[in-house]
């Protein structure tokens, strides 16, 4: 019996890793992530210039020199003359990213009238940064109306250096990035579900290939239908297995190559953003040529590997549970795509066509879904509220809720109980399929229904 169920692996194992496809994807897909980084990379900083936004004021209280004062790197306002008319028609010439226009008689206890005009549709950021300007701008002139001076107002604003520090129930205290953590949760999260989706797609494809070519009917001679179904379920989560570690390995040394590159171009950007008069010129030199020595000339690899070195110093300090994610990941990869790739294989096997497998995708597919939406509308927001507990201890939720939760660190005994459910619910669901497995494999010609189904389950034999 296990010789048997081995020999299906192997064979599912070997046919799927000796395909080109499989090499081209193995290869292709680290080169497609820098690639792509990369792309997204210079994207963003091509995006950072700020807005321009006009402002007509006919208000009197001065408001446009406040709003110019008050200008950020990412929000600039330009003060302009004319009539609201001629101020739209500059404003659209120009092409703006908007105007705003503050009427005459405005009551700065209450004002009203205020308005602001966008090419086209006006974004729900661009609008509340509009919005968060003006009105600081009317508390100033209320503050100074009761007869604080610039100088007070200026030592009003006070720029908070917060640091976040998590601390667990023993009062351990560990450095906390909310933004890492919560980037390092999306990525895995959104691997994780496009990961067990796709080789539980490919179970049941596979399995539904060769009922329709009748090749089971001489496989079923010499294997059992349970050693057939679970041979094909683990020898392809070997495959997956095999491209996660090449993937590894081919996106580490990728990472050694554009990783200097980002921080080169964030050493430039930044020495090119302060200000002349706060930086000699052989500070400057300095500092370009300590922060960016990897993209001059006289690069070399040493240089390049000593950059990472010091970004992987940075991570590190972060005291982020990287084994533990790397352990769960793999974890909850290989239990979710068992619990979820035996149901598929169940459907392959009862259908004929691969078109009336909708019908019976939609139920298994809901609970994943379902995970991937509330897990970035709830559990990301809140890792440790109730939701996040439960959705990470129900085996059809916890692949996508616990990988989301495990950068921000879980206690030992929720993720050995989510393991333990988690395994449980594989074994319930690889029983349910097996027995729908058995018969619906040589079934042919028949439009199977729900009702069916459940009577394959308690077929005796």
């Amino acid at each position: 019996m296990t010789s048997k169920f081995l020999l299906v692996a192997k064979r599912e194992y070997l046919t799927r890793v000796r395909k080109r496809a499989f090499v081209v994807l193995t290869l292709l897909v680290p080169v497609l992530i820098a690639a792509f980084g990369i792309v997204v990379g210079k994207i963003a900083l091509s995006d950072s210039s700020a807005e321009v936004i006009d402002v007509r004021d006919d208000s009197g209280l001065n408001i446009a020199r406040r709003l110019t004062q008050g200008s950020t790197a990412k929000l600039q306002f330009l003060p302009v003359t004319g009539s609201l008319a001629e101020a739209k028609k500059a404003f659209q010439r120009d092409k703006h990213a908007g105007l705003l226009y503050l009427p005459a008689g405005i009551d700065p206890k209450d004002p009203k009238g205020v308005q602001f005009f966008g090419l086209g549709n006006v974004s729900l950021d661009k609008e509340l940064r509009v919005k968060a300007a003006v009105t600081d701008a009317f508390a100033e002139l209320k503050m100074q109306q009761v007869g604080l001076s610039q100088t007070q107002l200026d030592q009003l604003r006070a720029k908070v250096d917060l640091n976040a520090v998590s601390m667990d129930e023993a009062g351990h205290e560990k450095g906390s990035n909310s933004g890492v953590t919560t980037g390092v949760a999306s990525f895995l999260a959104v691997a994780i579900y496009i990961f067990i989706f796709l080789y539980g797609m490919q179970v049941m494809r596979g399995i539904g290939e060769e009922k329709s070519s009748r090749v089971m009917e001489v496989m079923l001679s010499s294997v059992k239908p349970f050693d057939l179904m679970m041979g094909k379920v683990l020898g392809i989560a070997a495959v997956g297995l095999t491209q996660f570690l090449l993937w590894g390995l081919l996106s580490y040394g990728a990472t050694a190559v554009v990783a200097p590159l980002f921080v080169g171009n964030a050493a430039r950007t930044e020495v090119a953003a302060r200000p002349r008069a706060t930086a000699e010129p052989d500070d400057v030199k300095s500092a370009m040529n300590s922060a960016t020595g990897s993209m001059g000339q006289s690069a070399n690899p040493a240089q390049r590997m000593n950059l990472v070195g010091k970004a992987l110093d940075e991570v590190k300090k972060l005291d982020i549970p990287i084994w533990t994610i790397v352990f769960g990941f793999l974890a909850y990869f290989l239990g979710g795509y068992l619990l979820y790739g035996a149901l598929f294989g169940a459907v392959g096997a009862a259908v004929d066509d691969q078109t009336d497998t909708q019908q019976f995708m939609f139920p298994i597919t809901m609970p994943l879904l379902l995970s991937y939406i509330l897990g970035f509308s709830v559990v990301l927001r809140n890792p440790d509220g109730p939701v996040a507990f439960w959705m990470s201890m129900i085996p059809f939720t916890s692949p996508v809720s616990m990988v989301i939760r495990l950068p921000f660190g879980v206690p030992g005994w929720q993720l050995a109980l989510s393991l333990g459910l988690l395994v449980l619910g594989f074994v319930g669901t690889v029983w349910v399929a097996a027995r729908i497995y058995r018969v619906g494999i040589l079934m042919y010609g028949k439009k199977v229904s729900y009702k069916e189904l459940s009577k394959w389950m308690f077929y005796k034999g």
